[in-house]
């Protein structure tokens, strides 16, 4: 959809740059898999709009944190391999078994949940298991693997799942160089091997992430989850800049100036009083706050464009609302304030918003709330499309 009607505050997602996005990233891993990740309504983005884009530019697969998401996405249509990876006991096992999902096991514990919703179902599943490699968060610790896999080739063996999957994460692939990345492959390719030696056939191995898919070719194996470099904003300002690596930001955050007015010298600006005006000015009104996700802790530091120039919030961030000094500016009431985007037109980007809270940007855009209204440019119908060669068939 694309709206010219007045509005409050929106997020503007360029689906063009979203596939854009996806075939540079599919470059720099031509021979893997490629799975979109589109976990916590796409890093704020819009699930179901964004894996629609994701398989028109080629991704083979879908990937969620819970089920619920996963479950979500096969509703709305969306064709081929989707996998999800954060289940709870008593999850929906059967509506994924029934719904073709891969879902991934880390415990004892889960497979036998999903071995009992199979039985249910009256057909397998798609398991993956999932290694503890070193983040030390979900995932099968070493020392638990063999009784987790001989377990998994018993329900194979039973007709019960199909073990599609050898699977971790990185912990710390955002930091080039860093020792726990070659550790956690060595520990992989161990588990890896140790769960084919005695007769696991997966269909894909992965481990790569974002940080991981960019600088690690070595990690790449079958399959790559890019997840927050696929909507256009890099893992780390030390991994590289989106241009690095010829992304570019699918959201632009935009609001219309509510109020435009005159300040003395000396005039408190919202809670606490904790922007005082230096000299007489102008106050800009910018409806938007935490309630709609932006960050409380960018009181008093971050950026916004407004008239051609950056401005930096003046005060607190309130729930509905903050305030810009505009330096005796008068731009109408309803003029645009862009808050981040790609940095095309000198506006700040969610790095920028990052660092100017000491926060990470995949919070910054995953944060933006649902009173948001995303507003989507680029939308097509064609949810199968293939736009280039070089694909593996997973699906």
């Amino acid at each position: 959809m694309n709206e010219t009607a007045p509005f409050r505050v929106r997020a503007e997602i360029d689906l063009d740059a979203l596939r854009a996005n996806v075939r540079s990233l599919r470059a720099h891993a031509p021979d893997a898999a490629f799975m979109a990740v589109v976990k916590a309504d796409a890093y704020g983005h819009g699930m179901v709009p964004c894996a629609r884009a994701a398989r028109q530019a080629g991704a083979t697969w879908i990937g969620t944190a819970t089920p619920e998401e996963a479950l979500a996405v096969r509703a709305a249509g969306v064709p081929g391999r989707i996998m999800c990876w954060l289940w709870t006991p008593g999850g929906p096992w059967r509506e994924g078994v029934e719904a073709d999902l891969d879902m991934a096991v880390s415990a004892l514990w889960a497979l036998r949940e999903v071995t009992a919703a199979a039985r249910a179902a009256g057909r397998p599943a798609r398991i993956q298991l999932k290694a503890d490699t070193g983040l030390g968060r979900n995932g099968c610790m070493p020392a638990d693997w063999p009784e987790l896999v001989a377990e998994s080739l018993r329900a194979e063996a039973a007709g019960l799942v199909r073990v599609t999957g050898l699977w971790s994460h990185f912990a710390c692939a955002d930091e080039p160089g860093h020792p726990s990345v070659a550790a956690q492959l060595t520990v992989f390719r161990e588990m890896v091997a140790y769960a084919e030696e005695r007769g696991i056939r997966p269909e894909v191995r992965h481990i790569a992430n974002s940080p991981g898919m960019l600088t690690l070719p070595e990690a790449h194996f079958d399959l790559v989850r890019p997840g927050i470099a696929m909507y256009g904003v890099s893992p780390s300002p030390e991994v590289g800049t989106p241009a690095d690596f010829g992304l570019r930001p699918v959201m632009t955050l935009t609001a219309s100036l509510a109020h435009v007015k005159h300040a003395p010298a000396g005039h408190g600006v919202s809670y606490g009083h904790h922007y005082v005006t230096p000299g007489e000015t102008t106050l800009g009104l910018v409806p938007a706050g935490y309630g709609d996700g932006i960050p409380r802790h960018a009181s008093g530091t971050a950026p916004v464009l407004v008239g051609g120039k950056w401005r930096t919030v003046a005060g607190r961030i309130a729930m509905d609302q903050f305030v810009v000094d505009l330096g005796g500016d008068e731009p109408e009431v309803g003029a645009e304030a862009v808050l981040f985007g790609p940095g095309d037109r000198g506006e700040p980007t969610a790095e920028d918003w990052a660092q100017a809270t000491g926060t990470i940007a995949y919070e910054i855009v995953t944060r933006i709330g649902s009173r948001v209204p995303r507003v989507y440019v680029g939308e097509r119908s064609d949810v199968g499309e293939r736009s280039d060669v070089g694909e593996r068939s997973d699906d």
